[in-house]
């Protein structure tokens, strides 16, 4: 029987920041995953603290990013690769009337550290924009992909990585610890992503789950290094390879690619690029998302060593580290969750 302080279950963004969080403060642990959710594989991995469709904040950007940075650039010294790229993100204007609301943005105190007040002219005949561009700061990508694959070969040189399906049935629990097949722990996290609607501990949850899809194209002539806002995203991966996304949708919860979509994302890109591209991959997954854009963080109300992580929506990498950190507070050392994130609100 190996026995652990905690076992986690799921390995995206929500664990993987949890386990640095208990990993820095000597918890030993074991990651659960049966690769059965790809929200945080398939995302495209921008932060951005400006919501670039009404030019507000992000619900606390400041504190998210704060904690997020300091977290990505940890792992990526201790295992040696590199996954956070600073990435100039440009909204391209479609009429004057978003130029002014731009720049009213620019003079909210909350924004004025993210929003530039100057315009960048178009220079690219390839980008229909003549109107030009409004840039965010303190932007990037996060290679969401490599930071997954690296952190389960991390796991697995720590035999803290167990590839298969957690059976629910199998899990014992007493009010000193808890006990799954070969495993004794004294606490379970559930990180599981929209994988949580087949948890029986926490399957009333008001998770609603969006399905999201992207594209990567390839466009030789395009040749820009930013990425841009418009309809969708496209942004840059080097060797003329872009990320083009993303869509919604509220009632597919498969993980299967659609031509639907393809073909919504094609005609948004063509709207503003002016070039030749072709599609060289298509792929989908199930953002946990939440009605009021909120995590879903807290204990189960009969078992007060299992928890849920969960609800991390379409802005996982920036809110991932924080939550992680506000759930660890809550277990460890006794902090009342922020009333916010805690998924008792929803209850009577």
């Amino acid at each position: 029987m190996k026995e652990v302080d905690y076992i986690v279950v799921g390995c995206g963004l929500a664990s993987i920041s949890f386990c640095e969080k208990l990993y820095k403060n000597g918890h030993s642990f074991v990651v659960f995953d049966d690769c059965s959710q790809q929200s945080s594989l398939v995302a495209a991995g921008l932060y951005n603290p400006v919501v670039l469709k009404r030019f507000t904040e992000v619900w606390k950007a400041k504190k998210q990013l704060s904690i997020a940075l300091p977290v990505y650039e940890g792992i990526e010294k201790r295992l040696g690769i590199k996954i956070d790229y600073q990435l100039q993100i440009l909204r391209l204007f479609a009429s004057t009337e978003e130029q002014n609301l731009w720049f009213s943005a620019t003079d909210k105190p909350s924004l004025e550290s993210y929003l530039s007040t100057t315009i960048i002219k178009n220079s690219n005949i390839n980008v229909d924009a003549p109107l030009g561009f409004g840039e965010v700061l303190q932007a990037g990508r996060l290679d969401t992909e490599t930071l997954i694959t690296y952190y389960k070969k991390f796991l697995k040189e720590k035999e803290s990585l167990r590839n298969e399906v957690f059976v629910y049935e199998n899990l014992s629990i007493n009010d000193l610890e808890v006990s799954y097949n070969n495993v004794k722990a004294k606490k379970v996290v559930f990180a599981e992503g929209f994988g949580i609607k087949n948890n029986p501990f926490f399957k009333d949850i008001p998770l609603n789950g969006t399905k999201g899809e992207v594209l990567t194209i390839k466009a030789p002539d395009l040749k820009i290094d930013f990425a841009i806002k418009s309809s969708v995203f496209i942004i840059p991966l080097g060797q003329d390879n872009y990320v083009v996304g993303s869509t919604y949708n509220w009632t597919d919860k498969s993980n299967n690619p659609t031509e639907e979509a393809k073909e919504e994302l094609t005609s948004k890109l063509k709207a503003f690029i002016k070039c030749d591209f072709e599609v060289v991959d298509h792929v989908a997954g199930i953002r946990p998302t939440v009605k009021d854009r909120r995590p879903l963080i807290g204990a189960h109300k009969d078992h007060q060593n299992i928890y849920v992580l969960n609800g991390l929506g379409t802005r996982g990498v920036m809110i991932a580290p924080y939550v992680a950190n506000e759930l660890y507070d809550f277990i460890e050392n006794n902090a009342e969750l922020d009333k916010e994130i805690d998924f008792r609100r929803f209850t009577s």
